[in-house]
């Protein structure tokens, strides 16, 4: 029986009216629903702005099951994922029945709460750790017995039993960053050993036009054109990861809202363009990714 606690922690999802589900997409989707109907937590890595939590938080509402989410933190530790001592009760009471006594008594009783993951293996929900290699490696061993032996270690201050039996239903989901960006740690060896991952680059260019024109209502000539000029800088620079549809999402959204168009004499558009685009660039690759949106609204628009 879940507690209100629990349920405030649950996110009861349902899929997206602007989800898009081409072939790529359908693709990765049920790869990833195969290895968890295997019994494997599945871990999605890529740079970000590929749409990873995204894919995760979907995969997950496929499994019918209530969805716990974390997201990783540097300062997290053990506790946070199983639960610690948080807040007291405190009781005082006054006898004052014989009015020359006043008798006092006062206690305070500290109180045991689960945090996420406990919840989720208890009641076999679907964990969803979005960014997990942005918590210490130390925060995370207790996956380790998670994952592989299904039990959950328990500290002595919880009190009851040491251990919890993981729920059978219980399912995770993991999304990570590349290691060489800033802020992410290095994960363990033994915990990737225990997860399928599954590489997530940036999108087919039919993908990338559907998902921009759902997310930002522009037409689809100005989505196709957004996606194409965002393609050609991409592979222009050295870091072929970046930009990715992310930013097509964010120079649709300004057009809409502008009224403007992806037409080459649109001042907005243009301006949008070197906005959103520049900044990606490396200072020594700007004047490369300079000509070539010149030549895109020479040529195409």
């Amino acid at each position: 029986m879940n507690t209100g606690r629990e349920t405030a922690m649950t996110l009861s999802l349902k899929p997206r009216v602007d989800f898009i589900d081409t072939h790529y997409v359908r693709d990765l989707t049920n790869r990833a629903l195969q290895y968890i109907m295997a019994g494997f937590p599945v871990h999605f890595s890529g740079p970000a702005g590929v749409g990873k939590t995204t894919l995760a938080l979907h995969v997950a509402a496929q499994c019918g099951r209530p969805v716990v989410l974390l997201c990783g933190d540097h300062e997290f530790n053990s506790s946070d994922l199983i639960g610690g001592l948080n807040g007291y009760h405190k009781k005082y009471v006054k006898d004052n029945f014989i009015r020359s006594v006043i008798k006092t008594d006062e206690s305070m009783i500290s109180h045991w709460v689960d945090s996420r993951l406990t919840t989720a293996c208890q009641q076999g929900f679907t964990l969803v750790y979005d960014e997990f290699t942005r918590s210490r490696p130390e925060a995370n061993n207790v996956l380790l017995s998670v994952l592989e032996e299904k039990i959950l270690p328990l500290p002595a201050a919880r009190g009851g039993e040491n251990y919890l039996k993981v729920h059978r239903d219980f399912t995770a989901i993991f999304t990570s960053n590349p290691e060489e960006y800033a802020g992410v740690y290095k994960s363990q060896d033994a915990l990737r050993d225990r997860m399928v991952t599954i590489e997530v680059d940036n999108f087919d260019e039919e993908t990338e036009t559907a998902i921009t024109r759902a997310r930002s209502g522009v037409s689809f000539e100005d989505a196709r054109r957004i996606v194409s000029l965002v393609r050609q800088v991409r592979e222009a620079k050295s870091n072929k990861l970046t930009p990715t549809v992310r930013a097509c999402i964010v120079m649709g959204k300004i057009l809409k809202l502008k009224g403007a168009t992806a037409q080459g004499n649109d001042y907005t558009f243009r301006q949008t363009c070197l906005d959103v685009l520049m900044p990606e660039a490396l200072r020594e690759e700007r004047d490369e990714v300079r000509r070539v949106i010149d030549e895109a609204f020479a040529i195409y628009f």
